[in-house]
């Protein structure tokens, strides 16, 4: 196949940032009011990429404002060159190959283009953009007479190049668009890797969120790039292993990265896995274009924006059985440690002094065990603390069957007046805050033991103190914190480490070699079987389903969509249309969203895939 002309964009598209906006973080070094001023460029940006201003006006404000001089542009070239899109960045191979089939096709400056698409292969003649003119104070202007400082100036110069054949565009503006829509170019990209502008992708025929997209849509190289997945938070090395075994490429990471620096790995990642410690946001995923599945290796899932994930057509994945015996294990083990005030007995030892004494030492046999929140790890802690001898209580918000001899309580209350001990087991949501304060704590009977290895923000620990420090309660045992570190060996303070009897612990309720190997084979295995058959049984977010794979590889796709009325029909008209024949096909949906599996009799195309997200109320669409 001929390469049709590649016309591409160079801010936010060949680059992830805007050239202008750099600009004005150097030239503003120092400058009383930058940020007011760097805040009226972006906006500016904004407005003119999005049609809504002249794009002269803008620009001649931005420089206005900016107040460029030559000194300024090498270290902005330097930045420019670390920015290129991972995308481009990736294809640097294809673009030197087929440099002289490509135009660089900018309202930016050639003063700082020029050297960053050298590196690629393109030269100075292949980049249409504008000139820098500097005055007599050493400031930098534009030219007045050049088309590409004008609306309608990508068309203008696009058309003087007299190009022999077929052209596409590739690019995140107005201006981009109009190249296809004037008839310049035969298609056009909206290019979303790095910039999503509504204005741009609403009714566009085809969305690119990366450049490798653009060339499998071409049939050129790019095809068949291989899912990338990244994982953080010291995940097993078996997710590692399933994930490659699946044909993914795996980037690890011991710790959790700043919000800054994950945005900026999000941007060409198709899998997430993280543990507790990474919070999942909604301007997160804006800047994550390819992201299809986010793993939560742990049970809690409260770090993660489910709703917008939801929206973004992601599917999430947790883990809420495989850690449940480590954490119950961990519960009864502090349990007796505190029973036999072994914390303060061990703290002696270690100091030198043999305090040996049976004073404040008890056995757990006979005494009562309150669970709050009798859900899996409150069930299998209810069942070994039965096996040890204890009398079980337990208090849920949802009514659920006692297993052995477990006597349900009507209210917390009624559970904390009756226990010995009092373990949580409770979720992370909002009503759960303080569950466990200064009167909660007074209603404990005197000399009560509370253990939490549950949420941080569930106990008030400040009132949890006040309770040890005036001997009301006989110990404590805590596991989670309201404000944990974010990275091993960190410094952590927290006045209950004076107290006696008492036992901290960094967050390891589910930490042991069986519970972390028995998450990482089956989240990554839920991730693994989504990617490749659509199976969704184990979401948090989706209706579950999971057909088996058709003989046929290839020849499948999945459409998650908005609950209205019609999609179904929607969907296999678009088939019905490209006379695909429906082999198999799977619905299922809740109260947000629906989700169709559906096995055609003839591959599928990216024309298809982008007829189907284009269909309305459509969250995703992908072959698999």
């Amino acid at each position: 196949m001929t390469l049709p002309w590649l016309l591409l964009d160079f801010d936010s598209t060949f680059v992830t940032a805007e050239s202008l906006e750099l600009l004005g973080e150097i030239a503003l070094a120092g400058c009383g009011d930058r940020a007011e001023r760097l805040a009226e460029v972006r906006d500016l940006t904004r407005r003119a990429m999005s049609g809504r201003i002249p794009f002269r006006e803008a620009l001649a404000r931005r420089l206005e404002l900016i107040a460029p001089r030559r000194e300024h542009l090498g270290p902005l070239v330097a930045q420019l060159r670390e920015r290129v899109s991972p995308s481009f960045r990736r294809h640097g191979e294809f673009l030197r190959a087929h440099a002289g089939r490509i135009y660089i096709l900018s309202s930016g400056f050639h003063e700082f283009i020029d050297p960053v698409v050298a590196d690629f292969g393109i030269a100075p003649e292949h980049v249409l953009a504008n000139r820098f003119v500097e005055a007599h104070d050493g400031g930098l202007s534009f030219e007045a007479d050049n088309p590409l400082a004008a609306d309608g100036g990508k068309v203008a110069a696009a058309r003087a190049l007299g190009l022999d054949g077929p052209a596409v565009a590739v690019g995140d503006g107005t201006g981009d668009r109009e190249l296809a829509e004037s008839g310049v170019c035969e298609r056009f990209y909206a290019f979303v890797e790095n910039v999503n502008r509504a204005e741009v992708t609403h009714g566009a025929e085809r969305i690119a969120p990366d450049f490798d997209t653009v060339l499998a849509d071409l049939g050129l190289a790019g095809a068949g790039r291989p899912r990338r997945a990244l994982l953080l938070e010291g995940i097993h090395p078996a997710a590692r292993d399933r994930l490659e075994a699946a044909g993914c490429t795996v980037e690890t990471l011991p710790g959790s990265p700043d919000p800054g620096e994950l945005a900026e790995r999000l941007a060409d990642i198709d899998i997430l896995g993280i543990r507790s410690k990474t919070h999942i946001t909604p301007d997160l995923l804006d800047r994550a274009p390819r992201l299809l599945t986010i793993g939560a290796f742990c049970i809690g899932t409260n770090q993660i924006d489910l709703p917008a994930c939801t929206r973004h057509g992601i599917g999430v994945f947790n883990a809420p059985f495989s850690n449940t015996r480590s954490v119950a294990e961990l519960a009864l083990a502090e349990i007796v440690l505190l029973s036999r005030n072994l914390p303060d007995k061990i703290r002696a030892m270690h100091a030198g002094r043999w305090a040996k004494s049976a004073a404040a030492s008890h056995e757990v046999r006979g005494k009562t065990l309150g669970i709050v929140g009798y859900g899996k790890i409150g069930m299998q802690l209810s069942v070994l603390a039965e096996a040890l001898g204890m009398h079980v209580r337990y208090h849920d918000v949802t009514d659920r069957l006692a297993l052995g001899n477990a006597v349900r309580c009507a209210t917390l209350g009624e559970l904390l007046g009756a226990a010995d001990v009092v373990s949580l087991h409770v979720d992370g949501r909002a009503a759960n805050r303080n569950l466990i304060d200064g009167a909660a704590l007074a209603r404990m009977k005197p000399g009560a033991l509370l253990v939490n290895l549950s949420r941080g923000h569930v106990v008030d620990l400040a009132a949890l103190d006040a309770a040890l420090g005036e001997g009301r309660l006989g110990g404590a045992a805590l596991d989670v914190f309201p404000e944990e570190p974010s990275a091993r060996e960190a410094a952590f303070d927290c006045a209950l480490a004076r107290r006696a009897n008492v036992i901290l612990t960094p967050h390891i309720g589910g930490s042991t070699e069986e519970a972390q190997l028995d998450i990482a084979r089956y989240v990554s295995g839920r991730l693994a079987a989504y990617l490749t058959t659509g199976a969704s049984d184990g979401s948090v977010n989706l209706p579950a389903l999971a057909p088996d794979r058709p003989a046929l590889a290839g020849r499948r796709l999945s459409h998650l969509h908005e609950n209205v009325p019609g999609m179904l029909a929607a969907i296999d008209r678009v088939l019905a249309e490209r006379g695909l024949n429906i082999t198999t096909q799977h619905l299922g949906t809740n109260t947000e969203v629906g989700y169709v599996l559906t096995d055609v009799d003839a591959g599928l195309d990216d024309e298809l895939l982008q007829r189907l997200a284009r269909i309305p109320h459509t969250l995703a669409s992908r072959g698999i």
